[in-house]
């Protein structure tokens, strides 16, 4: 099979393009209003960037009518937005937060989420989510689409504070991702969750490398 999604119209009745950049890590992101309104939701195109400095991005569609997504709108008048890491554990109140409604609604209690403080950032963390970041805002790049909400705004940020539930942190030092268990997006309605992992050292890489693949601090 083959097609130009630019000229052609898709051979299939759902698009594969979603389906085959899988699994993403999901950008479960809270944020507060200029009018101190908290507000949360899940974006499927969140990634790291670098780690040196940390730097983040996620990126949200318009909606059909052209409006801008509360979470861009908030990181840029606030300066700041938060990460929290999806696990199968609150794959409800991660589906619930992704649901449109006012901007004046409060997103945590909609979805039944307890909030807990950061350092800097003014918007709170999900306290039930084991692993967070708070997030400087540093700039948004806006991409045009074919139609308003095939435009985009990517949003870059810099980690500046990172929190890690102890509980889930073995005796090696790194983290129980299997306990954890994050979701991950597919395609179409589907999800996946993490419960299994696998380690593979490239042969022959140096040892500077080898720690620079780890994460070796």
């Amino acid at each position: 099979m083959h097609y130009a999604p630019a000229i052609d119209k898709c051979p299939l009745p759902f698009s594969p393009f979603k389906s085959c950049t899988v699994p993403r890590p999901i950008g479960w992101l809270s944020t507060i209003s200029k009018d101190d309104v908290d507000n949360l939701a899940p974006y499927s195109q969140w990634q790291n960037l670098t780690f040196d400095p940390h730097l983040v991005m996620f990126a949200a569609n318009q909606y059909p009518d052209g409006r801008r997504k509360d979470t861009v709108i908030n990181a840029e008048e606030t300066g700041w937005f938060v990460w929290n890491m999806a696990t199968y554990n609150l794959r409800e109140a991660v589906n619930v937060s992704a649901m449109t409604v006012d901007k004046n609604i409060d997103e945590f209690v909609k979805a039944g989420v307890t909030k807990t403080s950061c350092i800097d950032e003014p918007a709170a963390r999900v306290a039930e989510s084991p692993c967070h970041f708070e997030c400087k805002y540093l700039s948004t790049h806006r991409l045009p689409g074919n139609s308003p909400v095939g435009c985009v705004d990517v949003v870059y940020g810099e980690v500046v504070h990172i929190h890690i539930d102890d509980d889930f942190i073995l005796p090696n030092g790194k983290l129980n991702i299997p306990q954890i268990k994050p979701i991950a997006r597919m395609g179409y309605y589907d999800y996946a969750v993490i419960e299994e992992t696998f380690e593979m050292r490239i042969p022959g890489a140096s040892s500077t490398a080898e720690d620079g693949l780890e994460g070796k601090a």
